[in-house]
């Protein structure tokens, strides 16, 4: 899609919107932008659609034409209450398979099916089978971050935010939890379960070191490290908290740290930082090229064509949809 200059009247109707976001926006961009942000808006009260994004969306996104945001977790809570005709994920795909399983009579877009994950590729429903076998009896639990076919094959699902109060739910001394390698790792720390784990890891967490931390520290004295849990061990244990994106935005909110940075991807900090601009905000983050696929012109297509749609065949989104379910009754 060709983007268009915005008419004077798309410039006019996004101004307050552009309020939101001039922190991180400079205004000579902000007309590359309002054009999409424009026909999005309309395009959501034509189609009654509600857009879902999550917080690694960039911010013209996240701040600008989403309906409701947060951490895989709260995406999906959000996504059984919406009556909506459309669901849009701007995410990735494991995310619009979730919102599918939750929603299975209406129409959900992800606005390219290109938008993956390391961890869902890192893992299979013949891998989750042989597992299985090789740990009778043994709870399988699924990190979201997985296609629709390994839930499945799991007993329950976790997110980052959850993943202790789910494993301590099961009552066991033992649990199988994929295919986060360092989240499994730094849960069983927390839990002292015995975590049978998998070998997978994200893109964007496993490149942050513990000397990396240190150096952050060096240079800034005094500043307040937040880490995600799917960081290596190493990488938490040097961090003040360690946290799902929920709660490193909660911790802010709560405590107004002087300085601080978030050891996670880059677009949360820019989200976060709009939020309390009385934060100074230390950014050494990494990209996820994935989210970053989603796109406002992707997105405004997805509303004009209602493509790309997930779909998931029905016997097994009838078991992922129990593994998820399970998790949200919690």
């Amino acid at each position: 899609m060709v983007a268009l200059a915005p008419s004077a009247d798309a410039l006019a109707s996004t101004a307050p919107l552009y309020e939101r976001v001039r922190g991180v926006i400079p205004p000579v961009e902000w007309p590359a932008f309002a054009g999409d942000i424009d026909a999005i808006l309309e395009l959501k009260r034509k189609r009654k659609a509600v857009i879902l994004a999550h917080n690694y969306q960039t911010p013209e996104i996240f701040h600008c034409v989403a309906d409701i945001v947060g951490d895989s977790l709260a995406l999906a809570r959000e996504a059984t209450k919406t009556d909506a005709d459309v669901i849009v994920l701007a995410g990735v795909h494991f995310m619009a398979e979730t919102a599918k399983l939750l929603n299975p009579q209406r129409t959900v877009l992800i606005p390219d099916l290109a938008a993956g994950c390391s961890l869902a590729s890192s893992v299979t429903a013949a891998d989750v089978r042989l597992l299985r076998e090789r740990y009778p009896g043994v709870p399988v639990v699924t990190y979201v971050n997985t296609s629709a076919a390994v839930k499945a094959e799991s007993h329950i699902c976790c997110t980052s935010g959850n993943a202790r109060k789910v494993i301590e739910s099961l009552g066991t001394e033992r649990v199988i939890m994929l295919p986060d390698e360092y989240l499994a790792q730094n849960v069983a720390v927390e839990t002292g379960v015995e975590v049978i784990a998998w070998a997978g890891h994200c893109e964007v967490h496993e490149r942050f070191s513990a000397a990396e931390i240190r150096e952050l520290r060096e240079r800034h004295p005094g500043i307040v490290v937040l880490a995600h849990p799917e960081c290596p061990p190493e990488v938490v244990a040097e961090a003040d908290f360690a946290g799902s994106t929920a709660a490193m935005g909660k911790y802010v909110a709560e405590r107004k740290p002087q300085r601080v940075v978030l050891v996670t991807e880059c677009s949360m900090s820019d989200n976060v930082a709009l939020q309390h601009r009385e934060v100074e905000f230390v950014r050494p983050c990494n990209l996820c090229p994935h989210m970053k696929r989603i796109t406002l012109p992707k997105i405004r297509q997805a509303l004009e064509t209602l493509v790309p749609e997930v779909t998931i065949e029905p016997a097994v989104a009838a078991r992922a949809r129990r593994a998820v379910e399970r998790m949200l009754a919690l």
